[in-house]
Parts: structure tokens; sequence; C-alpha cells
């Protein structure tokens, strides 16, 4: 079995405070080279993005990927909407989901696999305030017993 050579770019932090993640899959993206070329040098961000089923297809919206200094005519807009690649009968169970349970769908992370960038999307429900906060109070517990073991040693 031949190691898989991953190397993270980006991360959806912000999903994984606003989402609970039932499921998480990985699916290709359809991009120019010149995006491609402003990916490696780290011009991406998830931040704001979401993904939508219109057709059979599957279309990442709200990703920024910063114009490429060196791509003059050959940039694109870097708003635009870009595909995703799956099977269709994935994308059909995905829609499924979304419309029977209100789920969504999020981009977790963007990362290389080999030389072909992957995104991971994440099958997401929405949380709660009150999640939220149970979720600050946990980390900050966990801080807290780190912090206390670490002063008696």
């Amino acid at each position: 079995m031949a190691k898989e050579n991953l190397k993270t770019i980006t991360e959806n932090r912000k999903a994984r405070h606003e989402y609970f993640i039932i499921e998480s899959m990985e699916t290709g993206i359809e991009l120019v080279g010149t995006e491609v070329k402003s990916i490696r040098q780290g011009g991406v961000n998830l931040k704001d993005s979401w993904c939508s089923i219109d057709n059979g297809e599957i279309f990442i919206k709200g990703m920024h990927i910063s114009p490429y200094e060196k791509g003059n005519i050959f940039n694109r807009d870097p708003m635009r909407v870009r595909k995703l690649l799956m099977h269709k009968k994935e994308i059909n169970r995905l829609f499924g989901k979304i419309k029977q349970d209100g789920l969504t769908l999020i981009p977790l992370s963007l990362y290389f696999k080999g030389s072909c960038i992957k995104v991971q999307l994440g099958l997401c429900k929405g949380k709660k305030l009150y999640d939220k906060r149970a979720d600050a109070a946990k980390k900050d517990a966990k801080r807290q017993i780190e912090r206390a073991i670490k002063n008696n040693y």
C-alpha cells in the first residue's frame, strides 16, 4: 500500500463552532490553472462558504480564491461558483438528507492529496446558542485542568 501524501491548505474553523458535523466526505473540485497557483500560495478562504445542489450537480459558493498576481487576463472572479466532483449516486443521497432532515453542506477543509486538490465536505446540523456555550464550558474546564496539572509539576 502506498502512503497518501496529504497536506492541509486551509480549514473552516468557524464551521466546527457553528455546526454539529454528522458526516464528512471527500470531493474533488473543478478549478482553472491560475486558481490552483493561487491556492498553492495560500490565497484561499473558506470562512463563509457553503454548498448547494442544483440540477443534480453540487456547487461550492462563497469560497474566495485570491487572484494570482501573475495571472493577468487568465484570472477569474475570486467569488465565482465552483463545481464539486462527486458520483451522481452520492449527490442524490445527500440531496435526500438535506431535504428530509434539514441539514446543510459545509466545506470543512481544503487539502492536497498527491497533486490533486480535494475538499472535505461536511453534512452538518446547526448548533443552538446553548450548544455553543456548553462546548465553550467544556474547553474552559479542560484548559483549567491542564493548567493545574502543569503548575503542580
